[in-house]
């Protein structure tokens, strides 16, 4: 039987800890997850594409079916490319579907071998964003209950 291989694509600036529920239930699903620390032209990131590929490194060390890349085209693309049939994405009470939705659409339509996985994000994590724990942090606020703790003391080195 064929390994279940699934991507879970974002930019991860930073990574949070609705990131991490998401990876965590993910791997129970399926046999390897690739967290692909995607480009996005639209999006300016804090942290450099090799901080934020260094701190996943740092998070995920012993976890054995994590697989970290970058990738700066499409997604589809880099999942065609490396035979991967699943997208991982994870939905809030927020909105996130209908935009979530039209993505996977998309992604079905540019690459039919891929399906895309929704994982809604547990109740302790709903509200938390990548921007909002950067609006937090830029403001001088305490984001460790949102951030695993590689991420936070990244941050916490990067503004001394």
């Amino acid at each position: 039987m064929a390994k279940k291989i699934a991507l879970y694509a974002g930019t991860f600036d930073p990574f949070t800890n609705g990131h991490l529920d998401i990876v965590e239930r993910a791997l129970k699903i399926f046999d390897e997850v690739i967290l692909l620390v995607a480009v996005s032209p639209s999006k300016k990131p804090f942290l450099s594409q090799s901080n934020r590929v260094g701190l996943l490194k740092k998070i995920f060390i012993k976890e054995k079916k994590i697989k970290i890349d970058t990738w700066d085209g499409l997604v589809v693309e880099y999942a065609r490319k490396n035979k991967i049939g699943f997208i991982i994405r994870g939905l809030r009470p927020t909105g996130d579907f209908e935009v979530e939705f039209q993505m996977a659409s998309m992604n079905r339509k540019l690459n039919h071998d891929l399906d895309t996985v929704f994982l809604m994000t547990s109740d302790k994590n709903f509200y938390v964003s990548s921007s909002l724990v950067k609006e937090i942090y830029f403001h001088g606020g305490n984001i460790s209950e949102f951030v695993p703790s590689e991420v936070l003391n990244e941050l916490n080195k990067k503004n001394k």
